[in-house]
């Protein structure tokens, strides 16, 4: 039988003792939650299980405490700092013998809440359960060290949320005025440029094509070439190589090809058929999941400039038009084909299609940075705590 561990597998230099096990009875105070609405409105925050409601003008609590759902939702631990007030289906956890508050809201991230549910039906806890849960916590000074560390933590996760959010709000921005609806001028340009823009049917300056036919589901996961899954066209702009699946050389398919754009023939909602994606590989034996269609492309416009523009709102609520269907929508590809688009000049398509891509390219690194700044967050729940 393993030996039970008395020390976290991380520490930080000169902590060496080992924790002290101990039931959260001896170590905390469960406060109950009570009903607000015969109160008025004020600046007090008021706290549920699923976070911030409104405020109002008295407060439960003058000290920070913890919230834990009694019913609901169980196992969201959430930092309240005082002032704050919080529903009856929310209990306020306070510490016992000067323990440090945060860390306890860190240590209640560690702990499988799940596990200790007494009903059948909606999640529930009771003080006295939580009350009975074993835990095993360091000295005050190591409390205080490891709560820091968590704060800063996800002070920089906070921030890179925020910044994530900007980033999104000024591509929308972007996508909103810088393509010309019908009157041809768009809201926004770079400076030098006014000319009017062109309106041209799809079908004048492209070809189209289907996706995979005739394929049964034993064809899917092998072979030789490689297709482009759904979910890749529905979700990107432009298309990412981790978005194919293998299947077989079929020379009587459709091969997309370097500059392509893809569309979506349906969806659940009529807001989400004809997401577009632009191919922008130059590789052989690549082809189209059957549930969207190509299209090839035969004038000289910027491809960045396009895999946006058919992300626009001005061109997005033409497509939704189209949708056709009760519980699920789809789109005719040669109506679709139909729908006029906006071309500015090579050379300012060229320039908004690299605005774009960048500001995207931009949103995708902080997006990335952010999943790794969680993975260390979890990494060091699992390592710094028992």
């Amino acid at each position: 039988m393993a030996e039970e561990r008395k020390q976290p597998e991380l520490r930080f230099k000169g902590f060496t003792d080992d924790w002290i096990q101990d039931k959260l009875h001896e170590l905390t105070v469960i406060n109950s939650g009570k009903d607000y609405k015969n109160l008025s409105e004020g600046h007090i925050p008021v706290y549920g299980t699923g976070g911030y409601m409104l405020s109002v003008n008295k407060s439960l609590s003058d000290i920070d405490a913890v919230g834990l759902g009694r019913k609901g939702t169980i196992d969201n631990p959430i930092y309240l700092k005082a002032p704050f007030w919080t529903v009856d289906t929310l209990f306020y956890i306070t510490t016992q013998q000067q323990n440090n508050i945060m860390f306890f809201y860190y240590l209640f991230k560690t702990i499988n809440w799940k596990k200790y549910n007494e009903a059948s039906g909606v999640p529930s806890l009771s003080k006295q359960t939580i009350y009975s849960i074993s835990v095993k916590v360091p000295n005050t000074f190591e409390q205080s060290k490891i709560s820091k560390l968590f704060y800063s933590l996800d002070r920089i996760i906070t921030l890179e949320q925020q910044k994530i959010e900007k980033l999104e709000l000024l591509k929308q921005y972007l996508l909103q005025n810088m393509f010309a609806d019908e009157s041809g001028y768009p809201r926004v340009r770079f400076k030098g440029y006014n000319n009017k823009w062109e309106r041209s049917k799809l079908n004048t300056i492209s070809d189209s094509y289907s996706g995979l036919s005739g394929k049964t589901k034993e064809d899917f996961g092998k072979g030789e070439a490689r297709y482009i899954e759904y979910k890749n066209v529905f979700d990107n702009p432009v298309a990412k190589l981790d978005g194919t699946d293998a299947i077989d050389i079929d020379y009587k398919q459709n091969e997309v090809k370097k500059g392509d754009f893809l569309f979506t023939t349906s969806s659940e909602t009529p807001e989400e058929v004809g997401m577009s994606s632009l191919w922008d590989y130059d590789l052989n034996n690549i082809y189209l999941n059957s549930f969207c269609f190509g299209v090839r492309i035969k004038e000289k416009i910027d491809s960045y400039y396009l895999a946006y523009y058919f992300r626009s709102p001005e061109f997005r609520s033409r497509v939704m038009k189209l949708a056709q269907g009760i519980s699920r929508y789809n789109i005719s590809k040669n109506k679709f084909c139909e729908l006029k688009i906006s071309v500015p000049s090579y050379e300012e398509g060229v320039r908004i299609g690299r605005l774009l891509k960048s500001t995207t390219d931009l949103i995708d690194l902080e997006e990335n940075k952010l999943k790794e700044f969680k993975l260390i967050k979890s990494k060091l729940l699992q390592s710094l705590f028992i």
